[in-house]
């Protein structure tokens, strides 16, 4: 298979029309909006990936937010002060993979390193719950930029979805793992294709709010993901 160019990859992912119910819904929440956001322009379209092409972190989340990434076109961009987002970006700055701790918009200056966030789903969902079939649909755009970043040592799962997601595309390249990696919050899987896989609860605010997931728990996620980038040389 020949391994495309992130840039292609990106226009693939934004013209992609797989899921009709996805593009759907994508659509009239881009002509309904909300409140808050009714001057707004709505991205509307499949959102591709962001952050260093030459990352060895991949954080794979769940799925845009409707009035977040599906408004502004960046993963994890623009769901409100305190958002997942920003918790995340926070996370992630502490940890010293991003320059801010806020994703507010595409033109902030948010940059990232040696990390790259993408999703498992790359259309919002009703209900933030994809289909089975989706899901897959999904996948080849996954797989895609995960041979295009090359360097990838250390996966972050943002949710059992992501985490799934991942363990499909081992599947897929004929990597049996048993018995099956269990999801938990912190807990990590060495592979023997040289990477990692490491759980963390989704930064929702369901989550965040109900102290299901703190910053401190974050912050243990992607300390994990250091520790796991010393061990791991590349192939």
């Amino acid at each position: 298979m020949t391994k495309l160019s992130v840039s292609l990859i990106r226009d693939r992912i934004i013209c992609c029309d797989r899921c009709p119910r996805l593009r759907s819904y994508c659509a009239r929440i881009g002509r309904e909006k909300r409140r808050a956001y009714r001057d707004d322009i709505y991205w509307a379209r499949p959102v591709p990936g962001f952050g260093d092409p030459r990352a060895q972190l991949l954080i794979v989340g769940l799925a845009p937010a409707a009035h977040g990434a599906n408004r502004t076109g960046r993963v994890f961009t623009g769901d409100g002060v305190g958002g997942s987002g920003d918790f995340l970006m926070a996370a992630l700055h502490r940890a010293g993979y991003a320059n801010m701790p806020t994703s507010r918009r595409p033109n902030d200056g948010l940059r990232l390193r040696d990390a790259y966030i993408a999703a498992a789903v790359r259309c919002a969902p009703p209900d933030n719950k994809p289909t089975p079939e989706e899901i897959g649909n999904c996948l080849p755009h996954l797989e895609a930029e995960l041979d295009a970043l090359g360097r990838v040592r250390v996966v972050v799962a943002l949710g059992r979805i992501g985490f799934d997601a991942y363990l499909q595309l081992l599947k897929r390249r004929g990597h049996v793992v048993r018995p099956k990696p269990q999801f938990g919050h912190a807990l990590a899987h060495a592979f023997p294709n040289g990477q990692t896989l490491i759980g963390c609860y989704h930064p929702s605010r369901q989550n965040t709010n109900t102290g299901k997931l703190t910053a401190r728990m974050m912050d243990e996620v992607f300390h994990a993901a250091r520790r796991a980038l010393t061990r791991v040389r590349p192939r």
